[in-house]
């Protein structure tokens, strides 16, 4: 039988209400063979559980609305009121988690999307589809977490996490969890689709050259093309060092930290870092 097709409603309809949405997925699921897809998919919301209870957050996992499976990850909804908690301190138990499970010689690693907004959670068939649900699901597969999360050790880094903007203003410029400062601000692309966003990364456990200049901005070595959604500039012509302070009598020499373009990062990273343009 075919049903009627949708038509726009002639009045105002409620909206449903807010849901907190995490979605993840396995780095790499793509190299692995048959039977470790099999083990994958089986594991992971066997960690997801583990995590959560070891996080002292048990109860986000027992009243998960909305879940649903992917093969190489999983997804549900939640109680917004508690995003501040899964920023912190879940991801990191995730982390740890992670760090005590080993699938052969791969390291197991996860993408997390963090998330906030209206989605339908009735206990019906087609519970928590919207464009939240979307858009959660194109910042998992970000080009910039991809590329964050390949810089950094397989053997250390095991999580990395971004956030939309909503979830990052509500939970993290509220102060309710860690300090903005554990977080880098990036334009969210995706190979092949029409999607951007601003977002936040956040990694539980850095490691490696996770400030990869083309990321922030920067040119990449040997005039590579950036990836999409990171942009680069050449210098202008007229751009000169600044005049050396040992040349000048009478001062003192001194280290100059100069940069034109990304952030500034002597080897402490930290986060709430935007991409700003300097001349």
């Amino acid at each position: 039988m075919i049903k009627e097709p949708f038509k726009y409603p002639n009045q105002s309809i409620s909206m449903p209400g807010y849901r907190g949405i995490v979605a993840v997925d396995a780095e790499d699921f793509t190299k692995l063979s048959s039977v470790e897809h099999e083990v994958i998919a089986r594991t992971v919301p066997e960690i997801l559980e583990s995590s959560f209870d070891r996080a002292g957050l048990a109860a986000i996992w027992n009243d998960r609305e909305f879940p649903a499976t992917r093969g190489d990850g999983y997804v549900f909804g939640f109680d917004p009121s508690m995003m501040p908690h899964v920023i912190d301190p879940w991801l990191k138990e995730l982390q740890g988690v992670l760090s005590d499970f080993a699938l052969g010689p791969i390291p197991m690693r996860l993408r997390v999307s963090l998330h906030i907004g209206p989605l339908p959670a009735e206990g019906l068939e087609h519970d928590g589809n919207g464009t939240p649900r979307n858009d959660t699901h194109r910042l998992l597969n970000a080009d910039q977490l991809k590329a964050i999360l390949a810089e950094a050790s397989p053997h250390v880094t095991r999580v990395a996490a971004i956030l939309s903007g909503r979830c990052y203003e509500d939970a993290v410029l509220s102060r309710r969890t860690l300090h903005p400062d554990h977080f880098v601000e990036v334009s969210a692309t995706v190979k092949g689709k029409r999607f951007e966003q601003r977002a936040w990364i956040h990694l539980p456990t850095p490691s490696g050259n996770l400030l990869d200049r083309r990321l922030m901005g920067e040119p990449p070595p040997d005039d590579e093309p950036p990836s999409p959604g990171m942009t680069s500039r050449s210098p202008a012509p007229d751009d000169k060092p600044p005049p050396s302070f040992a040349d000048q009598p009478g001062r003192q020499a001194q280290v100059v930290n100069q940069f034109t373009r990304g952030n500034l990062n002597n080897g402490v990273i930290h986060g709430n870092q935007a991409i700003t343009h300097f001349s």
